[in-house]
């Protein structure tokens, strides 16, 4: 790296210089902002150990230039006034890392290598980024939907303040995107987004993954761990289907929305942390609630602004549009991008429910970009239950006769629910009206 050694005191200069040349780097030096802000701009310097106390010069109010003019280098502050308050202030104020005078060769070898490790672990993070940008399409952030659109309006307007968000809707309809692109929109956006997946684990292990825990908390816990929400200080906290979080942690989810304090299992200790929550279900919360399977203060809690992800058959103006959009991403990433829809699969799309929503939209366009033989796409390379329900089930507004449209709903209700039962609560009608028009049907 090239490292520009910013102090008024030659000996001090001198000895870091002949430190970091030592380890590989190679060294600049200076005596005053004015000349620092020159060398960065002529050596493209990637790390300056900065004086606080610069000749006449306050190394904090050179710092704040330095970060202004350039964002992307790692300062180190020097200080002979090593107290605790002036190391914070320099942190708080953007430096990397703060070094007492005086010090040693190896003090800057331990600086160097530990910003060394931040800089690898920040490539990584921008080569994962990179690849999974890659791996998938742009989300567009726009809808033909006027009720759609509204929640997204309503949702990034929410971003730009610290108010918890509740995003509802089906699986699949892309809740967990609308939340990441919150935190992109947020103030929080440059610290951690975390997601916490709370039907995944059990009560216990969902407890530890969310507030951590200490040594000897229970068996396996072989070590202390910090937990999702304290990764989380100071960003966003993601709770993906907290619908389904267990009713003895809700208490606890409550007090950390309140009070901003939580506690390790194991542990009697208050920590505080201050995130910002994002939370979604697929789940009608204030029929949970009623059944008593959701505190009700923990629902107002998270309802402050809520907003509705619906299904894609109820977005039947945005389909076409996201389906050439899955396929363009799709069809250039195999060399294809000439690859088109055949009237017949844009008319199947349009008649299809869509009970996977975006999630299948998106698996089915793969699928049939992989195996189509040719530039276009036919009905024959769908999936063969994708055609089958395509052609039983007409979509809402299409040229069909109420009749058709209620026998395509009842069979597509009869192939997904568990039991006669379970399709009638679906429908809204009893259990003796479904056996008839069943019958009716030829369903028997």
């Amino acid at each position: 790296m090239r490292v520009l050694i910013v102090d008024d005191e030659t000996s001090i200069r001198r000895t870091t210089a002949l430190a970091v040349k030592s380890m590989g780097h190679e060294p600049f030096e200076a005596t005053s902002a004015v000349r620092a802000l020159k060398v960065i701009e002529d050596e493209g310097c990637e790390v300056c150990f900065l004086d606080l106390k610069l000749g006449s010069e306050d190394g904090l109010e050179v710092l704040a230039r330095l970060q202004k003019a350039y964002p992307a280098v790692a300062v180190v502050m020097f200080t002979a006034y090593a107290t605790i308050a002036t190391a914070v202030e320099a942190m708080r104020r953007g430096a990397f890392d703060f070094i007492p005078k005086p010090f040693t060769p190896d003090q800057i070898r331990q600086v160097l290598d530990k910003l060394t490790r931040a800089r690898r672990l920040e490539n990584r993070v921008h080569q994962l980024e990179s690849q999974l940008a890659a791996e998938s399409p742009p989300s567009e952030f726009i809808s033909a939907e006027p009720s759609v659109q509204k929640s997204l309006d309503i949702a990034f307007k929410a971003a730009e303040t610290p108010a918890t968000l509740l995003i509802l809707g089906p699986s699949g309809t892309g809740k967990s995107v609308l939340a990441r692109e919150v935190h992109v929109r947020s103030a929080q956006r440059e610290s951690a987004f975390v997601t916490v997946n709370c039907p995944s684990l059990s009560k216990e292990l969902l407890e530890s993954e969310l507030f951590g825990h200490v040594k000897g908390a229970f068996t396996g816990a072989t070590s202390d761990t910090t937990g999702k929400v304290a990764a989380a200080d100071g960003g966003t906290l993601f709770l993906d289907e907290i619908g389904e979080m267990p009713l003895e942690i809700q208490p606890k989810l409550l007090r950390l929305l309140q009070e901003r304090e939580y506690e390790r299992v194991g542990e009697s200790k208050v920590r505080r942390a201050q995130v910002r929550v994002v939370a979604a279900t697929n789940r009608n919360l204030a029929e949970e609630v009623k059944g008593g399977r959701f505190r009700e203060d923990l629902y107002y809690r998270l309802n402050v602004i809520s907003v509705t992800l619906p299904g894609l058959r109820d977005r039947p103006s945005d389909l076409s549009r996201m389906a050439e959009a899955y396929l363009k991403f799709f069809a250039q990433k195999l060399g294809r991008a000439s690859m088109r829809f055949s009237p017949e699969v844009s008319t199947a799309f349009a008649h299809y429910g869509w009970p996977g929503n975006l999630r299948e939209l998106r698996n089915v366009v793969e699928r049939a970009v992989i195996l189509a033989q040719g530039d276009v796409i036919v009905p024959d390379d769908l999936p063969d239950d994708f055609r089958v329900s395509a052609e039983m089930t007409p979509a809402v507004g299409a040229r069909v006769t109420l009749e058709e449209l209620e026998a395509a709903h009842i069979r597509r209700t009869l192939a997904t629910s568990r039991n006669l039962d379970d399709a009638a609560k679906v429908l809204g009608i009893d259990p003796a009206t479904l056996y008839r028009k069943r019958q009716k049907l030829g369903l028997t």
